[in-house]
């Protein structure tokens, strides 16, 4: 009975389904914003939950399925590159740096500190955060029964004829208190104490008595602690490294597809050898038989059959070789191309490549120094240092400002409020009750107010802390300086070798070419020169090899061009807008884009 749905449909269904659905793939990783932490709307306790992170997905795309036909993948250079996007796994691991890069911001929003994630520089950032940045809240609830021993009769209400006197006491305690920080350097504390106390005491008027104290407290850094340069630092560090780790990320891409590029042309050339080394053993073998034939009918020397036959031998060895070489250079493309290159459906599938080496009638003519320049900009690894460059900065800057005495301004306003029980002292009879919200009114009244301020003032008086981490960051800074204009040289190197290896190998092809046509020419005059037994065997087995030889030139010029063209984009950071790919697309590892491969039957 045979299935009811194909293995490619039913992944274009889980395709699907992990789209739409509530868990997702791998895929999705960056369709969630990580800088950004859960609200309380519309579900109360989101800041206490995690955010979803989804599972890999670790199986090969719908695309790899669709261009398998009879056992063979017919496989274009652009699909190469697409299904490297959708299903290398070098690419899915750095997918998750800028995911890893945005919960530093959402960190250092709150008054944490940027940790980095990978490839985002060397820098170590000194000191802590500001004082939190995210509003907290802060609640006691205490219940409390105390009992004192005491040797005064008058104060505890009891005569010591009965025994050891006793002061008992009942305490219930709610405080709160809300405090916030800002990049300012500004701290807000708003606070509320409530407290209910009764005691075996007969002193106290009221008993039990409430009490009930708001404030309000406020304190500012005048020099060290004071403004963004410190207390917005991480921020801006985080934001800068989310940068860095997409210019990482699209570096690790253009590698990965610069290698793809390669892989797809190493393969062509490949099979191309292997065909050369056919066409050689043909030739090998039909001297093999010519000579058998003259050796048969007396017209030539037995020792010219082995001759002819050593050189079929050898002939065979290098198709093997070949052939072995060719099988190698699938297993490494289907490694690039796949997240599970033992998958069943691709084991087995020879990959059939349906693009050719192109050679373009007018070349590329870009001078030097413009090259140059459009490497500067669009170089990731440029990138990366220039913003390396911007953090080391804004560290110098912060830790300066650390450098300089804590002189901190506040202000704070205490209202008190008193009610309870009061009962006269003569009588015992109840003259006042009050409960908790005479005292609160009376403290948020201030009608017994305390209030002040000032300054508080601290001076390292050796500092040597604050000199040693201020020395490190300016250390930091100029290693970084030096490292951005080694950068900065090794692209410039690499553009110049690149512009020169691109312009050698296009001069290369037409010398191959004519080198080919020439060495067919030999051995077509020689083989007539022996047959008319004006040479021998040896010259015709030398022109044969020559052939071959020129053969796999001419095929290597073509191949080595096509590299040198892909070595010169990637110099010149222009490997994505070649390959036609966007970073939207490789982020989320999703391509629109049709497949290009070509199969029998179809243009």
């Amino acid at each position: 009975m045979s299935r009811l749905i194909s293995p490619s449909a039913a992944r274009l269904l889980l395709a699907g389904l992990l789209l739409l659905g509530p868990v997702g793939a791998q895929a999705q990783i960056n369709s969630i914003d990580y800088a950004k932490g859960n609200s309380h709307f519309p579900l109360l306790f989101g800041p206490y939950q995690p955010k979803y992170v989804p599972l890999p997905d670790l199986n090969n795309s719908v695309r790899l399925d669709d261009l398998i036909r009879d056992g063979k993948l017919y496989l274009s250079l652009q699909d190469a590159i697409y299904l490297a996007l959708e299903n290398n796994l070098d690419i899915a691991v750095q997918r998750y740096g800028p995911a890893i890069a945005q919960t530093d911001i959402m960190a250092s929003r709150g008054g944490g500190i940027a940790r980095g994630a990978g490839g985002l520089g060397t820098a170590t950032f000194l000191g802590g955060g500001a004082a939190s940045l995210d509003p907290v809240f802060t609640s006691t609830i205490r219940i409390q029964h105390s009992q004192f021993p005491v040797n005064n009769a008058i104060t505890s209400g009891i005569g010591t004829s009965i025994g050891l006197a006793s002061f008992s006491q009942n305490t219930t305690t709610g405080n709160f208190q809300f405090s916030q920080g800002f990049t300012t350097g500004t701290s807000f504390t708003i606070s509320w104490d409530n407290s209910r106390q009764s005691t075996s005491s007969l002193f106290d008027f009221f008993n039990p008595s409430v009490r009930s104290n708001f404030g309000i407290q406020v304190s500012q850094p005048l020099l060290n602690g004071f403004g963004f340069a410190q207390n917005k630092r991480f921020i801006r560090v985080a934001k800068n490294n989310l940068k860095i780790s997409d210019q990482f990320f699209s570096q690790q891409v253009m590698d990965i597809a610069s290698n793809v590029k390669r892989s797809y042309w190493e393969l062509i050339f490949a099979r191309e050898d292997g065909k050369v080394k056919e066409q050689s053993l043909a030739l090998a073998e039909k001297l093999y038989n010519d000579n058998q034939r003259q050796v048969e009918i007396g017209t030539m020397a037995p020792i010219e059959v082995v001759r002819a036959e050593a050189e079929v031998a050898r002939t065979q060895q290098e198709l093997i070789v070949s052939r072995t070489n060719l099988l190698q250079r699938q297993i490494l493309m289907k490694d690039l191309i796949s997240k599970n290159p033992n998958d069943p459906l691709l084991v087995l599938v020879e990959i059939e490549t349906t693009d050719s080496p192109q050679v373009p009638d007018v070349p590329e003519v870009l001078p030097v120094q413009d090259a140059i320049q459009i490497a500067m900009e669009k170089r990731p690894e440029i990138i990366q240092a220039q913003l390396d460059l911007k953090n080391q900065a804004l560290q110098v800057k912060a830790t300066r400002m650390s450098m300089l005495p804590t002189v901190t301004a506040f202000a704070f306003f205490t209202g008190r409020g008193l009610s309870g029980t009061g009962r006269d002292p003569i009588t015992g009879l109840t003259i006042i009750n009050r409960g908790l919200g005479t005292a609160a009114t009376q403290a948020f009244q201030g009608d017994f107010p305390d209030y002040g301020f000032g300054l508080s003032v601290t001076i390292p008086l050796k500092n040597r802390v604050r000199q040693a981490e201020m020395a490190r960051a300016q250390i930091q800074e100029r290693q970084s300086q030096t490292r951005y204009r080694r950068s900065v040289n090794t692209v410039i190197v690499e553009v110049r070798n690149a512009q020169i290896a691109l312009d050698q190998n296009r001069a290369r092809i037409d010398a191959a070419s004519k080198a080919r046509e020439l060495a067919q020419e030999t051995l077509n005059a020689e083989q007539k020169k022996f047959q008319l037994g004006a040479s021998t065997i040896f010259l015709v087995i030398q022109a044969q090899r020559d052939l071959a030889q020129a053969r796999s030139n001419e095929v290597r010029s073509l191949v080595d061009f096509e590299r040198a063209r892909v070595d010169f984009d990637r110099a010149l950071g222009r490997t994505l807008e070649r390959s036609n790919i966007t970073l939207d697309d490789a982020k989320s590892g999703i391509i629109t884009a049709g497949r290009t491969g070509l199969r029998p039957g179809r243009n």
